[in-house]
C-alpha cells in the first residue's frame, strides 16, 4: 500500500512498484527472448526505480501470436459480457488509483495529485466504452421485396497500441477500452521512459480478461516497429510526436493497415479585446499545462493577445504563473513536476536560450529552480516569453516543455494567418464575448478541437483529434469505438428457385 503523509507535514510518498518487469502475454509473465534490461530512473529525484526489460522483436512477435490466438474466441464473447469485464477493470483502477498515480509520479515526473485524476479518467473511459458496446450498429439498405441487404460491424483483430510518457497509466488503461469493447485483442507498448504503471496494471487485472486478450511488451523502437509492420497486427494506434507518427505510418503502409495517430501541437489561444481580463489571463496560464511542465500535445503554447489588452494580460500572467512551482512529483502538495528525461530537459533549456537569442522578452522563469532539494531532478521553472513573433524558434516549433510564447496582434486576418502558419492543428482556444466573432474564428482556425471561453478541458464523448500534422482519426467519443471495427455488407436473395418449396 502507499504510505500516507501526515496532516501536519506533507512528505513525498513511496510508490508500490511492480514486482514483475518482464513481458506479459498469453495471460502470464514471460521470460524475455533476449534478456536485455534497462534501469528506470525517477526524473524527479534521479533515484533508480529498478530494471525493466528492453523488449526485442521476438518478444513483440510472441505477444502478437498470443493476441492472434486469443482473438478467435474473444471476438465471439457477447458484447455485454465484454462490457462486464471492462467495468471490472475500471473498478480495479478506482480501488488502486492512488497507488498507480504514485507510480506514475515517480516514473514520469508528473505531480501525484494530477496522476490521481488520470487514474479516474482511465476508469471513466473504460466505463464509457463499456456502455457503448451495443452501439456498434450496421444498417439495412432497401432492396425491394425479394432481397435483404444489411451491414454489420466486426472487430479488426490484433491492435498495436503505442503509449506516450506524459500520461502513462491513463493512456494504457483508457486507450485499451475502445479496442477491447469492439472485440479486438491488444498488444501495448508502454513508454520506455515510464513503463512501470503499465506493468503494475497487468499485475492488478491479471485474470479478469481471457489469456492473450491484453498484453504488454516494454521496449523501445524495436517493439514499436514490429507492432506497426507485422502482418498479424490489423491496426496500430499511437499517441506521440509527429516524427514517430510518420515512422509508424510508413511501417504500417507495407501491410496497408489503418492507423490512428494523435500527434503533436503548437496550439494557439486567441484573446480578443472584449474578453474578460482576469478570465483570459488565467486561461493563458492554465492552457499551457504547466502542472506537467507543458508536456501535453494539447497545450496552448502560443497566446495571441490583442494589443488593447496586451499589457494588462501580461501583468496578470506574471503573477498567476507563480502558483506553478516545481516540486518533488510524489509530494501531494506539488503543483508542477519534472521534465521526463535528461534529453528533454536539455532540449527545453536550448529553447529558452533560443528565445533570448531571437529577441523575445522573458517575463517569468527561464531557468532551473534554485531549491537544493531539486538538484538531482530535471526541473525548469514555468517560463513565459512576451513579444514573440513567428520568425522565432519558440514561436513556431513544438517544444513539449514549460515555455509559453505570447504574441501581440492588431489585425484579425494577419493574426489568423499566423495561427494557421504552423504544420500542426490540434487545439485552439478563443476568448471573446461576441458570438459572431466566436463562430467566425472557430471556422477559420485549422484545428480539430476548439474551445470558446474555455481551455485545456476534455469532454468524454466529444471527438478529440487534429488537423494537418497533428494526427489521423478521432478519439474519446463513439468515433473511436467505431474506428476499431470494419464494416461487412451482406446481401440475401429471397427469391424462391425452381424446385424448392
Amino acid at each position: 500500500m502507499v504510505a500516507v503523509a501526515s496532516a501536519a507535514k506533507t512528505e513525498p510518498l513511496l510508490p508500490n512498484l511492480p514486482s514483475h518487469r518482464d513481458p506479459y502475454y498469453a495471460g502470464r509473465w514471460q521470460k524475455p527472448k533476449s534478456p536485455r534490461y534497462v534501469d528506470s530512473i525517477s526524473p524527479g529525484t534521479g533515484e533508480p526505480l529498478g530494471p525493466v526489460v528492453d523488449g526485442s522483436a521476438a518478444d513483440a512477435e510472441a505477444a502478437i501470436a498470443a493476441a492472434k490466438a486469443a482473438f478467435a474466441e474473444w471476438r465471439r464473447v457477447p458484447p455485454l459480457e465484454r462490457a462486464k469485464m471492462l467495468r471490472a477493470i475500471a473498478d480495479v483502477l478506482r480501488k488502486n488509483g492512488e497507488e498507480l498515480a504514485m507510480i506514475d509520479a515517480a516514473d514520469c515526473g508528473n505531480p501525484y495529485a494530477e496522476m490521481v485524476r488520470d487514474a479516474q479518467m482511465g476508469a471513466a473511459q473504460l466505463d464509457f466504452y463499456a456502455g457503448l458496446v451495443t452501439e456498434m450498429k450496421g444498417a439495412s439498405i432497401p432492396m425491394g421485396p425479394d432481397a435483404v441487404n444489411f451491414s454489420v460491424r466486426e472487430p479488426f483483430g490484433v491492435i498495436g497500441r503505442i503509449i506516450p510518457f506524459n500520461h502513462p497509466f491513463m493512456f494504457v488503461a483508457g486507450k485499451s477500452a475502445a479496442p477491447l469493447a469492439a472485440g479486438n485483442t491488444i498488444v501495448v507498448k508502454p513508454p520506455e521512459q515510464a513503463p512501470l504503471s503499465s506493468l503494475r496494471l497487468a499485475e492488478l487485472i491479471d485474470g479478469i480478461l481471457p489469456p492473450g486478450v491484453w498484453n504488454v511488451v516494454p521496449g523501445g523502437k524495436e517493439v514499436g516497429q514490429v507492432l506497426a509492420s507485422h502482418p498479424d497486427v490489423a491496426k496500430v494506434a499511437l499517441i506521440g510526436s509527429v516524427p514517430t507518427g510518420r515512422a509508424v505510418m510508413k511501417a504500417a503502409a507495407d501491410t496497408l493497415k489503418p492507423v490512428t495517430l494523435e500527434l503533436g501541437g503548437k496550439n494557439a489561444l486567441i484573446a480578443f479585446p472584449d474578453a474578460d481580463l482576469d478570465a483570459v489571463s488565467a486561461a493563458v496560464v492554465d492552457g499551457m499545462n504547466f502542472t506537467w511542465c507543458g508536456q501535453s500535445c494539447g497545450s496552448t503554447s502560443r497566446a495571441f493577445v490583442h494589443e488593447k489588452i496586451y499589457d494588462a494580460v501580461l501583468e496578470r500572467v506574471k503573477h498567476s504563473v507563480k502558483r506553478y512551482k516545481p516540486g518533488i512529483p510524489t509530494d501531494p502538495a506539488t503543483t508542477m513536476g519534472s521534465i521526463v528525461s535528461k534529453a528533454q530537459y536539455d532540449r527545453v533549456l536550448r529553447y529558452i536560450d533560443a528565445g533570448k537569442q531571437d529577441g523575445a522578452r522573458l517575463i517569468a522563469g527561464g531557468k532551473p529552480p534554485s531549491d537544493p532539494s531539486l538538484a538531482n531532478g530535471f526541473y525548469v521553472e514555468a517560463t513565459v516569453f512576451a513579444d514573440v513573433t513567428m520568425d522565432m524558434r519558440i514561436g513556431k516549433e513544438e517544444i513539449f516543455g514549460p515555455i509559453l510564447s505570447i504574441f501581440k496582434w492588431r489585425a484579425e486576418n494577419e493574426m489568423l494567418a499566423q495561427v494557421n502558419q504552423v504544420e500542426y492543428g490540434l487545439t485552439c482556444s478563443i476568448w471573446t464575448n461576441d458570438l459572431a466573432t466566436a463562430h467566425r474564428v472557430a471556422a477559420a482556425v485549422e484545428a480539430g478541437y476548439v474551445w470558446i471561453n474555455e481551455v485545456s478541458k476534455h469532454f468524454l464523448g466529444a471527438p478529440f483529434g487534429g488537423y494537418k500534422q497533428s494526427g489521423v482519426g478521432r478519439e474519446e467519443g463513439i468515433e473511436e469505438l467505431l474506428s476499431f471495427t470494419r464494416e461487412k455488407n451482406i446481401h440475401i436473395n429471397l427469391k424462391r428457385r425452381a424446385g424448392t418449396h
